[in-house]
């Protein structure tokens, strides 16, 4: 993937974009597929990465990987590895993240309602 030069016109139209519509910014923050099914699992409380490979089992390893590290360079995940052999790594909400708890329920109760569950 080409990286995308900080002085981008597309790049300076996503940050006005951004900074002027609380919805872009929060799409910005969990958009795509994959970044509410993951937070949707870590609302239960904190997870090994081998039980969200089990939780989510349609994610390929890298797109977990990259959705992780995006998560917690917007401090929405917090990741904890132990000193120990082998390694013991565990993810779970930060308080930001938590607080993302009200609206992915009702994302959840809305794609139940569609569903027919």
């Amino acid at each position: 993937m080409t990286a995308i030069k900080e002085s981008s016109t597309r790049n300076e139209n996503k940050e006005m974009s951004i900074s002027a519509c609380p919805v872009s910014y929060v799409m910005n923050k969990i958009g795509g597929h994959w970044k509410p099914v993951i937070l949707y699992q870590l609302m239960s409380g904190p997870k090994r990465y081998s039980e969200l490979r089990k939780a989510i089992p349609t994610i390929t390893e890298k797109m977990l990987i990259q959705h992780l590290k995006q998560l917690q360079t917007d401090d929405l995940v917090i990741r904890t590895a132990e000193p120990v052999v082998p390694p013991f790594v565990t993810y779970k909400l930060s308080k930001v993240g938590e607080s993302l708890t009200p609206v992915l329920n009702a994302i959840a109760n809305w794609g139940y309602a569609q569903t027919g569950r």
